[in-house]
């Protein structure tokens, strides 16, 4: 089962004798030295995959749906979503509660894609989110200069030992795999897209990082739609209503350079504008959400289009 950090302090303190030397303590004074056990989320699991060309282990959260044991010939979609230290938990409490025992949407298996073992989140999805090495000049949390541009090998991770790892561990509906990204999770999902489109039936997209690189994206679609006709995917696009520049507003939520908004309605209209056959495409504009908060919006509407529940 998942472990989730606990965040408390265990104070010993340390007492004159003011007893006999050899009293035994108390069972108050005992229970206060003994470290609370964590809070844990029932259901789940972790496993570690080996990404071997990458060379490196990467830890997979899972959480199976609530009938997976009562209904034992039954298959169900898998949502995979990206920086799982923080959505894992979200998004299965977001199914659980908006899902109402299969009321509300359908019920699915929940994957979440953790970061790489021995790194720091901001490392690992700088590193395997972004599809070229020309990032932005930053600096690590653990010292180390940021790596950018491994999109192609975690995609090749995800496509060739992911997904297989879990097809072969549990009854997946394997013609209904779903993918949900952030900001750069966006902008990886965006790249997965254009890439092997069919590695996902449906896209949940959210404020994808589309500046990144000078916008290289931009120029990925150009090249996808020059060598193809064809784009068969389900795509949900969705960002807050306060990712724009506003100067005049003087509101800290608004971004300070990037036009996040106008660079997804260009790339939506871009998209638009092949009349790919088989691509079924949906947006949204999320009001009163900015960069940081957006997501829980995000990922509920996503579920809402990607799986709503089965009418009789």
């Amino acid at each position: 089962m998942l472990r989730l950090p606990a965040f408390v302090a265990a104070f010993l303190i340390a007492t004159a004798a003011i007893a006999e030397p050899d009293a035994e303590p108390s069972a108050s004074a005992a229970g206060a030295t003994a470290s609370p056990p964590p809070f844990v989320l029932k259901g789940t699991e972790v496993r570690t995959i080996r990404a071997k060309a990458l060379q490196r282990d990467y830890e997979i959260f899972v959480s199976l749906p609530e009938s997976y044991q009562s209904q034992p010939r039954r298959r169900f979609p898998v949502l995979f979503v990206t920086d799982a230290d923080y959505a894992f938990p979200l998004v299965r409490s977001i199914a659980r509660r908006v899902g109402n025992r299969a009321r509300g949407l359908e019920e699915f298996i929940l994957v979440g894609l953790s970061y790489s073992v021995g790194d720091t989140p901001e490392y690992s999805r700088r590193r395997d989110y972004t599809p070229t090495p020309n990032g932005e000049k930053t600096r690590d949390p653990s010292g180390k200069p940021p790596v950018f541009g491994e999109a192609e090998g975690y995609r090749r991770f995800l496509s060739e030992e992911v997904m297989p790892f879990v097809a072969a561990t549990y009854r997946t509906d394997t013609t209904r795999s779903i993918y949900a990204g952030h900001s750069y999770g966006g902008l990886f999902g965006l790249y997965v897209l254009l890439t092997e489109p069919k590695l996902f039936s449906h896209y949940i997209i959210g404020s994808p990082s589309l500046w990144f690189d000078q916008k290289v994206l931009f120029q990925r679609e150009r090249s996808y739609a020059e060598a193809n006709k064809e784009l068969k995917a389900n795509v949900f696009m969705s960002i807050a209503s306060y990712e724009t520049i506003d100067k005049a507003s003087g509101d800290p939520r608004y971004n300070g350079k990037t036009d996040m908004i106008a660079d997804l309605r260009e790339f939506e209209q871009a998209l638009r504008s092949r009349n790919y056959p088989g691509l079924k495409l949906a947006s949204e504009v999320i009001p009163g959400e900015d960069h940081l908060t957006v997501f829980p919006a995000i990922v509920t509407r996503g579920l809402l289009w990607a799986l709503p529940a089965k009418r009789d």
